[in-house]
């Protein structure tokens, strides 16, 4: 357990870190953002709900907390001249971002619900995490660039 707090600590520093000087550059900050957020979901959550780490609700609250810091920070990386580069994100954001807002709104108040919902057991876990993730799926269906 102690070398999964290390190496969520150790991502969360690289993290910062990277951002602290990806700050000019929103699309090397979505990148960050939704790496950080893919580590928390797709390594520990999902390792969590399959039975390979076993359940602590402080390391569930800490992919908890991860989810709604990247839910609320994210937004702020979608300025007008960062449409085009090395992105994934489909020029649609920007052509609906009124919508695209209420995606990511949705993206906070299911990571809002989650932590206040204060999940103390593998189900209640599970149950928070579909809920974020169904909103995240629905978001990058919309405005995400397939892989190519």
């Amino acid at each position: 357990m102690r070398r999964l707090i290390f190496a969520g600590v150790a991502l969360a520093v690289g993290f910062v870190t990277t951002a602290a000087f990806a700050v000019d550059d929103p699309i090397l900050t979505r990148k960050k953002l939704m790496q950080a957020n893919g580590a928390v979901f797709y390594g520990v959550a999902n390792g969590i709900l399959k039975g390979e780490i076993p359940f602590n609700p402080v390391v569930a609250a800490s992919v908890l907390r991860t989810n709604s810091a990247v839910a609320y920070s994210f937004g702020d990386y979608f300025p007008e001249d960062s449409q085009e580069g090395d992105t994934r994100a489909s020029p649609k954001i920007w052509e609906e971002m009124e919508e695209f807002q209420q995606y990511l709104a949705d993206f906070q108040a299911a990571a809002d619900a989650a932590i206040a919902a204060d999940p103390q057991t593998p189900e209640a876990f599970q149950t928070a995490m579909e809920d974020i993730g169904q909103t995240c799926q629905q978001c990058h269906d919309e405005f995400r660039l397939a892989d190519e």
